[in-house]
């Protein structure tokens, strides 16, 4: 099992910094999300500065970037991080795409698997020297002339992952997808339940198998050596539980282990804009549901009792860093434990 770290959000100047920390621990690799600013300026500074840990977005928006925009993207990000990207892309809801974005909605899978045929379309005229002639239900693109052709890129086209939360979009993921995002709103029986058996539904009509697709699982959770850190981690956690559980595509997750209520008032608090009170709003039972709620020293035990067979890639998510990091001693036990 690889480890992983996401950076929901951070400034710029601290990236470099954050970067070569991370590869220096031990991690495997470093993630970074479009909730606060654009990820792959974050993957660009972090690219300078490190050698061996894998670099991606988890998740950048699809659908506000053409196709042509995100190979450019892509293709520029692979060459600079020699070989090291991975392209993560979402699909976002429709209120954000259409209230935040300024786009239309449309029905999300297909949009995205047209999406992702597109930049790979466009990926194969660059590198085949092939006339570009993709055309479906949302994208027809058949220009491209030597001016606009970028420099070859001696590296493989950048693999792409998807989030996914439906069934859906999971065996869309398992269908055409390089790796899954599952989302940081998780408990165990989702992953085994819905989760496994809808991806490979999608890897088998599709005639692939397992070992195309690999599973990355970020996780939320909460530890401390000392009251004050366990009182902040726990409400940070429960923050994370409260933000996701508000929003009425996750409401499936809070259903699934009989929390359609809790579901109902964290999205009323939402709708009131009363989001300071969300954390308040999570019970024990769901913390310990949605979260990994263990001390550092039994943290490694707890995270392989819980995703063993599940992920391929473990991602520690909603960290604050650079404060986290700075117990160099959990990290290195941690991440030691974890790929043993």
């Amino acid at each position: 099992m690889k480890v992983d770290l996401i950076v929901p959000r951070m400034p710029l100047e601290a990236v470099p910094a954050l970067a070569r920390r991370v590869e220096a621990l031990g991690f495997d690799g470093l993630w970074f999300g479009e909730t606060g600013g654009d990820p792959f300026l974050a993957i660009a500074l972090a690219a300078e500065h490190t050698e061996r840990i894998t670099l991606g977005t988890a998740v950048a928006i699809a659908f506000p970037r053409s196709p042509m925009v995100m190979a450019y993207i892509g293709w520029d990000l692979q060459r600079l991080a020699r070989g090291r990207m991975i392209l993560g892309l979402g699909s976002q809801v429709k209120g954000h795409i259409e209230r935040r974005f300024g786009l239309s909605w449309k029905a999300p899978v297909p949009w995205l698997r047209d999406y992702i045929a597109a930049v790979r379309a466009i990926w194969a005229s660059w590198r085949e020297g092939t006339p570009l002639n993709f055309r479906s239900e949302h994208y027809h693109l058949t220009l491209m002339t030597p001016f606009f052709t970028p420099e070859p890129n001696p590296y493989p086209d950048a693999p792409i992952y998807i989030s996914a939360v439906n069934r859906a979009m999971l065996r869309l993921a398992g269908r055409v997808a390089d790796g899954v995002h599952v989302h940081p709103l998780h408990s165990e029986r989702y992953v085994r339940e819905l989760v496994l058996p809808e991806l490979e539904a999608g890897w088998r009509a599709a005639g692939r198998d397992r070992s195309a697709l690999e599973i990355v699982v970020p996780v939320i959770i909460a530890s401390g050596r000392d009251p004050e850190e366990w009182a902040e981690s726990r409400h940070f956690a429960r923050s994370q539980i409260g933000f996701y559980g508000s929003t009425p595509t996750y409401r499936v997750l809070l259903e699934l282990h009989g929390f359609a209520e809790h579901a109902d008032r964290l999205r009323a608090l939402a709708a009131a804009g009363r989001w300071s009170e969300l954390a308040d709003a999570i019970p024990e039972e769901m913390l310990h549901t949605f979260a990994v709620v263990a001390p550092p020293e039994k943290m490694a035990e707890r995270l392989r009792e819980r995703y063993r067979g599940l992920a391929d890639r473990l991602v520690f998510y909603g960290l604050r860093p650079p404060r986290p990091l700075e117990d160099e001693a959990f990290w290195s036990e941690t991440i030691r434990a974890l790929k043993d």
